[in-house]
């Protein structure tokens, strides 16, 4: 089952925000500065986490995962000022890139064995 997540970073190397960047568009959707919305399964959500765990440096780095629940019932309430517009994940759409990549899970989606590892390079997405 699908949830819906807002991630947001506050990462103070240019270099590593860039590799968080373009991982991030091969999960979700860019709402704006260092945030994304992204709707995963408990696959795709371990992947995640486990290639950010991977990218950042844990000592200066900082990401948070807000899970916002199962997609199918998810009624997001949006209150958007200023200049920029934003379009909420709505019921019923899918909107990702599929990876050949598995991270190991348990039955409850939690990443196991997720330790603090070396930045690294992204691919451009």
């Amino acid at each position: 089952m699908d949830h819906i997540y807002i991630v947001t970073y506050d990462i103070s190397d240019a270099g590593t925000w860039r590799i968080v960047f373009r991982l991030m568009k091969g999960y979700g959707e860019w709402v704006q500065l260092s945030v994304f919305q992204c709707r995963l399964d408990r696959m795709r959500h371990a992947e995640m986490i486990s290639d950010l765990d991977r990218a950042i440096d844990h000592g200066h780095d900082h990401i948070v995962i807000f899970d916002l629940g199962p997609a199918d019932s998810v009624d997001p309430r949006v209150v958007n000022l200023g200049k920029g517009s934003f379009n909420p994940v709505r019921i019923g759409v899918v909107s990702f890139r599929t990876r050949n990549f598995l991270a190991a899970s348990s039955a409850s989606g939690q990443v196991v064995n997720s330790t603090p590892g070396t930045a690294r390079e992204a691919q451009a997405l």
